[in-house]
């Protein structure tokens, strides 16, 4: 497996692990929003994915590019929820046992879902040290391959496939908003958009109360943030402490811009995007839209380019009760 970090990993890498996923994954369409104004707002619905989320896509490449002989020592992971449930499917389709470390504080639908799987779940504290542990310890003592959620190039090259068929669909894209948490998502559009030579503005979001990424994006290195911080937002997808290093990589040579946005802001649009758009979406999928809506207003700190512009809804696995407070949300006017 490679190890060592490089920027925009090659298209032809790209194209591969699209091919190498195709059995498993759905093309999720772009949606047309119903937002007025002289350019078209999009949503690329990975919430109508297989599992609920892009993550799928990364772990089911990841699982494709295994021996056999380390599939048959299983797969371990660690994750909030999504990612576990790409692990859990992917490891079902391929026949491999799975054991999923998710922190306590996860969503509740999630943790039922990896579960429905087929995979052991295993419960931890909410820390990046916790999770990262817990799962060391059983990938040393099984033997088991430790599939990292977003921190490795087979997982970017599976997120790759969000970017390639955006490209396909909306070649002309102006502004491409991506929630951000461990970077494996915005940094796999990336390799896919760049590669194709898409110069659209690429344009990172963040929960206000979980900006490491944008942080590290200012710095020039990689910022880590205490889990007593991230873990406050709403937008449980991007509780993450820290880019990583692949991640990281690719964000410095094609990123543009990273902006926060509040968590109220998060909750209105995903009540919108429910009420208005009618998709289901989490609030994590939903951090794209709270931005558009912010940057359009003519808030923030970036300016979008004319032309049309995709928001991607990372996912859409919603606890019930998070459900029911957007159907009853008040939305701004």
């Amino acid at each position: 497996m490679t190890t060592s970090p490089s920027p925009l990993p090659p298209l032809e890498a790209l194209e591969g692990a699209r091919a190498r996923i195709a059995p498993h994954v759905l093309r999720t369409p772009l949606v047309r929003l119903p937002i007025d104004g002289a350019h078209a707002v999009h949503a690329k619905a990975e919430n109508l994915q297989r599992t609920g989320s892009f993550k799928l896509r990364g772990a089911s490449n990841f699982l494709a590019r295994m021996e056999d002989a380390d599939r048959a020592r299983g797969v371990v992971t660690h994750s909030s929820g999504n990612h576990a449930q790409g692990v859990a499917c992917a490891a079902h389709v391929f026949g491999v046992r799975a054991s999923i470390v998710i922190p306590e504080g996860a969503a509740q639908v999630k943790v039922d879902r990896t579960r429905a799987w087929g995979a052991e779940v295993v419960r931890c504290a909410n820390t990046s040290a916790a999770r990262e542990g817990t799962a060391q310890r059983i990938a040393d003592e099984r033997g088991a391959t430790l599939v990292p959620p977003f921190d490795h190039p087979w997982i970017i090259e599976g997120q790759a496939s969000v970017g390639l068929e955006l490209f396909d669909d909306l070649p002309d894209v102006a502004n491409v908003l991506v929630c951000v948490g461990g970077g494996g998502l915005i940094a796999g559009i990336t390799a896919a958009l760049r590669g194709r030579g898409s110069r659209a503005r690429i344009i990172g979001v963040e929960p206000t109360l979980a900006a490491d990424a944008g942080a590290s994006f200012d710095a020039g290195e990689i910022v880590t943030w205490p889990a007593e911080d991230v873990t406050r937002t709403v937008a449980d997808g991007v509780r993450t402490q820290a880019l990583g290093a692949h991640t990281f990589a690719v964000i410095r040579s094609g990123v543009d811009a990273f902006v926060n946005v509040d968590d109220d802001a998060i909750l209105d649009a995903a009540a919108w995007m429910l009420r208005e758009a009618h998709l289901v979406v989490e609030p994590t999928g939903a951090l794209a839209l709270a931005a558009y809506r912010m940057l359009a207003g003519g808030d923030g700190p970036v300016t979008l380019r004319a032309g049309p512009t995709v928001v991607i809804v990372s996912g859409g696995n919603l606890d019930p009760s998070v459900l029911h407070a957007l159907v009853d949300r008040d939305l701004p006017s």
